[in-house]
């Protein structure tokens, strides 16, 4: 269970009396997510979502998370609305840890999406990419390329005992995705998601209800998000390193987000490489949680060989032709 702080009924009381929010009808944590304490709450005036930012969260950094969303909310984007307290701030103190208070998004997170969703969540995406065109605010993506060589750093050994050879193979895209240099290539560039997985959008039906957990949000290329979502969303997973990328899936996803924002031809060159230092990039920290996590831990680390499969499939296509565009 991701609940790492556990906050008191006092403590709860005591932060709530800063809101207008009346009285705790329902409070729960959640288990789905890695990274802070979130726990659903309930009031005599709705449903709200309370997250506590651990220590893996860089404090500096959540008035950023929290203008996004503030700025993604008055565009009528759907995502968690800030809820500010008496005094005019969200972004507040509990249990001695950074919190904030989002409003309730209506929804479901797909388990398998289907082709009507991956069409869904690249529109989504897109009018994500738009809604934020004039979001001024920049944050260095601190888990780009730059990141890489000192995620793999000692982790050689690791990654061979996961699959023999795998180690010679993950310094190979290294190396090329360093020479192809994906961060000088002029790509049009925006505030972008950066972790738009399946469990953090949300559907109702087959219909997009809006994108939650904006905290790997930052400065980057627009076309890396959309190779985000390929890897997370069109391949279909076999357990282990096994699994086949779908097509379909990729060519709606594609498909959707250009029927709100098309792809400038060197996006479409770029997508390639993107979506290779998409997996790479998550294959890097699977396997830094992987190695990191003692056995017996609550949260239990997401295997890395997934991103491996990924990768060999990525080293052999050369087009954007090769994910359906």
């Amino acid at each position: 269970m991701a609940v790492y702080t556990q906050v008191s009924d006092d403590a709860l009381a005591a932060f709530l009396a800063e809101y207008t929010l009346g009285n705790p009808l329902s409070f729960k944590g959640i288990a789905e997510g890695v990274e802070n304490s979130n726990y659903y709450l309930e009031t005599e005036t709705g449903r709200y979502i309370l997250t506590l930012f651990e220590k893996r969260v860089n404090a500096d950094d959540l008035p950023y998370f929290v203008a996004l969303k503030q700025h993604l909310a008055a565009k009528g984007f759907p995502c968690p609305s800030p809820i500010a307290a008496r005094d005019g701030s969200a972004l507040r103190t509990l249990e001695g840890r950074p919190a904030l208070i989002v409003s309730f998004l209506e929804g479901l997170s797909p388990r398998r999406p289907n082709v009507t969703q991956c069409r869904e969540l690249g529109a989504g995406m897109a009018r994500m990419h738009l809604a934020l065109a004039d979001f001024d605010l920049v944050r260095e993506n601190g888990l780009g390329p730059a990141a890489w060589p000192r995620l793999w750093a000692g982790h050689e050994a690791d990654a061979d005992g996961l699959q023999p050879g795998l180690a010679d193979a993950i310094a190979a895209d290294l190396s090329e995705i360093a020479a192809a240099k994906p961060q000088a290539l002029g790509l049009p560039r925006g505030t972008i998601h950066a972790d738009l997985f399946p469990d953090n959008a949300f559907f109702l039906g087959d219909r997009f209800s809006g994108a939650i957990d904006f905290y790997f949000a930052c400065t980057d290329a627009l076309a890396y998000d959309l190779a985000v979502c390929l890897n997370a969303w069109a391949f279909e997973d076999g357990g282990g390193a096994s699994l086949d990328f779908n097509f379909s899936k990729g060519a709606a996803l594609i498909a959707g987000y250009e029927s709100v924002r098309p792809l400038e031809p060197s996006e479409r060159e770029a997508l390639p490489v993107l979506a290779r230092g998409a997996a790479l990039r998550f294959f890097l920290t699977r396997l830094a949680d992987w190695s990191s996590t003692p056995a017996g831990a609550l949260v239990k680390p997401k295997n890395p060989l997934e991103y491996a499969g990924r990768l060999a499939f990525h080293r052999k296509v050369n087009t954007a032709k090769g994910y359906g565009a």
